[in-house]
């Protein structure tokens, strides 16, 4: 498993990552070097037929230009040996993960996490042969539970965003009884007019 440097910059290779101001890359990983021993396992004794070194090989290439990027936004998977693909999640469309690991990956410490998102059918993004799955699963749901409290370091958080409508809501308040202050004024010194009009005609009479 790799990590951008300390100073947030990503390791080279990586310029086809475009991210947002704000945005901040948390683990950047690609398939593990032991996810080639199935190819290998299948391709050295095809490879007497010369069968078996195309497997090798596309595996190899497969497994060189896939990489795999965790921010505090979004997950980024990016494939394609001639072509590119690159595939972005936000965390807020996330939700569910998973992880498995076949027989290799359990022996040699890599598997594949599966990313789900609401509306979609079945898994939307897969981050395969990746070194400690579990970890990097927990890694996600970190990112997605920090989503959720508001304190993903990009913004406010839910809290500040609540004490701020209270505040508002109180200035509008005060202002509203603010104004109707001075007009019970006016109608009390009205009122009192009134009644010294009344008592003066009452007098006359």
């Amino acid at each position: 498993m790799s990590s951008p440097s300390g100073d947030g910059e990503l390791p080279d290779g990586f310029d086809w990552l475009s991210l947002d101001p704000e945005e901040e890359v948390v683990w950047t990983g690609k398939p593990h070097s032991m996810s080639l021993v199935p190819a290998l396992v299948v391709g050295v004794p095809l490879s007497l037929v010369l069968i078996g070194i195309p497997i090798i090989v596309a595996a190899y290439l497969s497994r060189e230009n896939t990489e795999y990027v965790i921010t505090t936004e979004a997950l980024y998977v990016k494939r394609g040996v001639v072509s590119r693909d690159v595939k972005r999640v936000g965390f807020e469309k996330v939700q569910d993960t998973s992880y498995a690991q076949d027989f290799f990956g359990t022996q040699f410490g890599y598997g594949s996490v599966d990313i789900s998102t609401a509306g979609g059918s079945g898994v939307e993004l897969s981050f395969d042969n990746v070194e400690q799955p579990k970890r990097i699963q927990e890694l996600v749901n970190e990112r997605i539970r920090a989503r959720s409290r508001g304190d993903a370091g990009d913004g406010e958080s839910t809290a500040d965003v609540l004490d701020d409508v209270l505040a508002e809501l109180r200035a509008i308040r005060a202002a509203i009884e603010g104004d109707a202050a001075p007009d019970a004024d006016g109608d009390s010194l009205a009122h009192d007019a009134t009644a010294e009009t009344d008592t003066v005609d009452g007098d006359e009479e």
